[in-house]
């Protein structure tokens, strides 16, 4: 017998331990009749080594799971394809705290290899534990398979990629801006900075005109905004946030457009501070509606800026070293006392000079969006420095190619207007760092400057041999590669490209990807680059499945300062994984998944709903029977059981297939708790305890065999509950064949669906449904047992009363069941199935007392509706509100009027009873 509860603690480390020792997370092995269709493969988003399992992890690899467990049970060969990302900064960043919280020396004193063994040590005695806590929520990826970005089959996969690429002239060295961190001194991508509003200023300053140039500038304006007083000037107003990069404008731009300053387009300022003469330029980045319309440009220190000088044949010149302190190199004029500060001392440093000389017209207090390194926490540099790139544009053509035409489709749809905005819009990628952590740039350096790219350093040697006489030095270079340019290989190269593999062979393309859409750019659209170039022109994955964000019950975005995080492991801890997984499931329709404890909670009430089912059953020795033929059953209720397991089959694997994680899992929830449990096992009860023998025997096998199935359609989104159910109700009846994980997935042919038996069951449940809604709506306390009587009742219903009057009896908890030439007096009558039904409920609830609470209730409605409505028209909430609360104000609104209806209705229907 059952244990009364599911103790998830004891149970799931015992049941994954089952179902790793099984080899059953392997894909099968190969079958002659094997075609592509039979194979299943995905790859895991590899999470940082340095990371630790939380709710968007555990949201994305319960997708994933389910796919995989789906059509393993569909008898597919299944390859969840595993593995960490090395994580560069982050983990370098780690083991740098390590060290210097024991008291070591840094990693600069210590060497490159001493630093790069100690990672290495960290990460194989802390590096599994993102690994350990997967397990924990039951992903069945093929362990034995498990791969590191940095693994010596990967680091040769780079290698030749980045070889292959410089030779095909689509990696190179440039100088660009890129985003710099001076804390780790390297080159962030734009996922790794934060944007961060922080308290600022505009600073005005007033650059003086070259060669005693003036203008008339309007300072007055009529009401159609008409200029009507001028005064001249000899200076033109730019404003800053960062006063500090002045030292290196080399021009000021103002709009093609704005007459203000068309006569000064070609004249030229003399920059303060360092006496630069820079030129005023025409160029629309610069916007007349914001500030005084005229922009400083400084190449070497702002995006725009670099855009603009590019336009303008400005120079660039560069103020900061790589720790952004002020440098004189390209700019020699710089004062020697503004050399060698921060440059936060240098901003106030010239901010007070521009005060003292006069040139500050005003500071503008502000609040304004500042880039930070999400690790470091200090403000990020656009700095001007030699990186290697990547053609981004070439590659990206194949890639937007392949979406356009089909090959690989987006999951919603919508999602692809994300990746082809991107790639149509793609700058040259920065793929070096300098980190120590990594995969090194294979290029060596010799004497004179000379690059030699080659996957080994003997390769570079022969090369540098053409152009000298006799051996000598080659110096390789010091940083290592972007993370996610190891990361945009990882469909294939874990699969053991560049040798031509059998998983290669039999599992690539990969059938589905399932990721965020916040990495659609950084990582989706670079796998499909790198796949398309080096696979063939094929693919990396036919479908990529875009999960949503999980936010609080609220809305908000979870943060650790905001207190409203939710900890996968401590909900495990707590309620098991299998109310989590179910609870990502059901949820995940939406681009923004509103997430509570209480949530999951609900949906642990699931899981128990099912294990006292299965206790309900044993408990009246519903047991399987060997042979048994659920196409042969004869009972009305065991007929439309199966139908309603059929349809609930057909709506789960369709959900599944299609990548509607939550489709599926509604239709699972309302087959388990309201067909099954509530109708299913109340229905049987009769029989269980009647006296047909045949009808009991019937009746119990096909329980038996109806939760198998049901067990099977659950298992990949509830594994634990259902694989320990499989195996206590497999100790009765015949033997298992195996574990639930291994079995097969129900095959139900479409002749299970029974119309007749449906269309009985389906009038003996709505009008049970009918009579428990009004005894609620009416407010009839639980004991009251009011008569029914149906309305001059056909031939055909009154058969369906008397077979079915004790269950009507019994679940609308009436004292009759009759019929009647008219509504007996004090009745109220609703319909159900083409019949006219009446509940008599007078003297059973007080009319005066009823009445006046549903009067009270529908004006509490009311109230709300108006408040809401209020809300709702007004233009300022509705636009400056947050989408979501805006939402929630609606969806609000949408219930109160729901519910003021059907209050409405309950006492429209008072006035039949008198």
């Amino acid at each position: 017998m059952l244990e009364k509860t599911f103790e998830p603690q004891a149970a799931e480390p015992r049941l994954y331990a089952q179902w790793e020792e099984s080899g059953l997370f392997a894909p099968r092995a190969a079958a002659q009749t094997d075609g592509a269709a039979d194979a299943y493969s995905i790859v895991i988003p590899p999470p940082n080594v340095t990371g630790s399992l939380h709710i968007g992890h555990a949201l994305n690899n319960t997708l994933q799971d389910i796919l995989a467990r789906y059509h393993r049970m569909k008898g597919k060969a299944v390859l969840w394809l595993p593995g960490t990302d090395h994580a560069g900064i982050a983990t370098q960043m780690v083991v740098e705290r390590q060290l210097a919280a024991g008291g070591n020396i840094g990693r600069r004193d210590m060497g490159r290899d001493a630093f790069i063994e100690k990672v290495w040590e960290w990460k194989a005695e802390s590096g599994g534990t993102i690994v350990r806590q997967l397990r924990r929520l039951g992903a069945s990826c093929d362990w034995s398979r498990e791969r590191f970005t940095l693994d010596e089959g990967l680091n040769a996969a780079v290698r030749k990629v980045f070889v292959q690429l410089h030779k095909d002239g689509l990696i190179y060295r440039d100088k660009r801006l890129v985003n710099w961190d001076p804390h780790f001194q390297t080159a962030i991508s734009d996922l790794e900075v934060e944007q961060r509003e922080v308290d600022g200023a505009y600073w005005h300053f007033a650059y003086p005109l070259a060669d005693g140039v003036t203008y008339e500038h309007p300072v007055a304006f009529d009401e159609d905004g008409k200029a009507t007083e001028f005064e001249t000037r000899d200076f033109i107003v730019v404003a800053t946030t960062r006063p500090e990069t002045m030292l290196g404008d080399t021009g000021v731009a103002v709009h093609p457009e704005d007459e203000r300053y068309a006569g000064l387009v070609g004249k030229f300022v003399t920059l303060p501070i360092t006496g630069r003469r820079i030129p005023i330029v025409a160029d629309d980045y610069a916007d007349p509606t914001k500030g005084s319309g005229a922009v400083k440009i400084t190449p070497a220190h702002d995006f725009n800026d670099f855009g603009v000088g590019k336009r303008a044949g400005l120079a660039a010149l560069n103020i900061l070293d790589a720790f952004a302190r002020i440098v004189a190199d390209d700019v020699p004029e710089i004062p020697a006392e503004l050399v060698g500060l921060d440059r936060f001392a240098a901003r106030k440093a010239i901010v007070a000079r521009a005060e003292e000389d006069g040139w500050l017209r005003e500071i503008e207090k502000t609040k304004h969006v500042v880039p930070h390194g999400d690790r470091s926490g200090v403000v990020i540099e656009p700095w001007l420095t030699d990186q290697w790139y990547v053609d981004a544009h070439t590659l990206a053509q194949p890639a937007l190619a392949a979406v356009e035409a089909g090959a690989t489709v987006f999951e919603p749809k919508s999602y692809e207007k994300i990746y082809f905005e991107w790639l149509r819009n793609i700058e040259p990628w920065c793929i070096s760092r300098q980190l120590w952590w990594g995969h090194r740039i294979p290029a060596w350096y010799g004497p004179n400057g000379e690059i030699y790219v080659a996957e080994t350093e003997e390769d570079a040697r022969e090369q540098a041999m053409a152009d000298y006489d006799s051996e000598v030095v080659l110096t390789q270079d010091e940083d290592v590669l972007d993370t996610w340019f190891s990361s945009a290989l990882w469909p294939f190269s874990t699969m053991g490209w560049p040798e031509k593999t059998e998983d290669l062979e039999r599992f690539y393309p990969t059938s589905d990807l399932v990721t965020a859409a916040d990495i659609i750019f950084f990582w989706v659209a670079r796998m499909m680059m790198m796949g398309l170039h080096f696979m063939d022109g094929e693919v990396p994955f036919k479908r990529v499945i875009i999960n949503g964000l999980v936010r609080d019950e609220k809305g908000q975005k979870m943060s650790k300062s905001k207190g409203n995080v939710i900890d996968p492991l401590g909900i495990i801890d707590e309620l098991g994984a299998d109310p989590l997984r179910f609870t990502m499931a059901i949820l995940s329709g939406t681009r923004d998944i509103k997430l509570s404890k209480q949530r999951i909670e609900g949906y642990r009430n699931f899981g128990t709903k099912l294990w006292n089912a299965a206790r309900f059953s044993q408990m009246n020795e519903a047991r399987r029977v060997e042979g048994f033929d659920p196409a042969a059953v004869e009972q009305t209720i065991n007929r439309w059981i199966r139908g309603e397991l059929t349809k609930a089959e057909r709506a789960v694997s369709e959900a599944i297939e299609g990548g509607r994680f939550d489709d599926a899992a509604g239709a699972l929830y309302r087959f388990v708790w309201n067909v099954f449990c509530d109708w299913y096992l109340e229905l049987a009860k009769p029989v269980f305890n009647g006296a047909d023998e045949a009808a009991k025997a019937e009746t119990r096998a096909m329980t038996a065999w109806t939760l198998d199935q049901t067990l099977k359609l659950l298992h990949p989104v509830m594994p634990f509950i259902t694989e320990e159910l499989w195996a206590e109700l497999g100790k009765e009846g015949p033997a298992r064949d195996g574990l639930l994980i291994g079995a097969e997935w129900p095959v139900l042919p479409d002749a299970f669906v029974d119309a007749s038996a449906e269309a009985e069951i389906g009038w003996l449940v709505d009008l049970v449904g009918e009579i428990r809604g009004l005894r609620a709506e009416m407010n009839v306390p639980p004991s009251a047992k009011p008569p029914l009587a149906f309305v001059a009742p056909d031939a055909a219903t009154a058969e369906r009363i008397a077979r079915h009057r004790d269950l009507i009896l019994t679940l609308g908890r009436v004292s009759e069941v009759g019929s009647a030439e008219a509504a007996p007096t004090g009745a109220v009558t609703f319909v159900s199935g083409g019949s006219t039904i009446a509940l008599s409920l007078a003297g059973i609830i007080d009319l005066t007392a009823e009445r006046a609470r549903l009067e009270k209730e529908i004006a509490a409605f009311d109230s709300d509706i108006g408040h809401v409505n209020k809300k709702l028209g007004n233009p300022n909430f509705v636009s400056r509100a947050a989408p979501e609360v805006v939402d929630e104000q609606r969806a609000k609104l949408a219930e109160a009027e729901a519910g003021k209806v059907k209050l409405q209705a309950a006492l429209a229907r008072l006035s039949e009873i008198g």
